[in-house]
């Protein structure tokens, strides 16, 4: 499966009323600077899948509506306030409507060798 297409198996995984960040939805994928990715992996979505997939429930960091071409962004908005998400402002309000929240994965530590007991 091409990131792409795991980009697309997530965000069809979101329920109504929630949203999660571009950068968000890169780390649950494993790629946590990969939020630019995510943008472009949606911006790729077929036309047979954009009808099915829930793109305008990926916003920006800090709940904002990414512009796009062609007025995306006040269907973006229509859409996530048809699903009963609130606004503060410009902003969705994340604390309300944010699906989790995401940390980037913690490095492990190394493991302690048995000599230096």
């Amino acid at each position: 499966m091409t990131f792409f297409e795991r980009v697309w198996a997530l965000v069809a995984t979101l329920p109504r009323g929630r949203v999660l960040t571009y950068g968000q939805v890169a780390a649950l994928l494993g790629v946590p600077r990969g939020a630019r990715a995510v943008g472009w992996a949606l911006r790729a979505l077929p036309d047979a899948l954009a009808r099915s997939t829930p793109w305008h429930r990926v916003v920006g960091a800090g709940g904002r509506l990414s512009p796009r071409a062609s007025g995306h962004e006040r269907e973006q908005r229509r859409r996530l306030r048809a699903e009963g998400v609130a606004f503060r402002g410009a902003c969705v309000d994340l604390a309300r409507h944010g699906a989790v929240a995401v940390r980037p994965p913690r490095r492990a530590s190394p493991p302690r060798s048995a000599a230096r007991r």
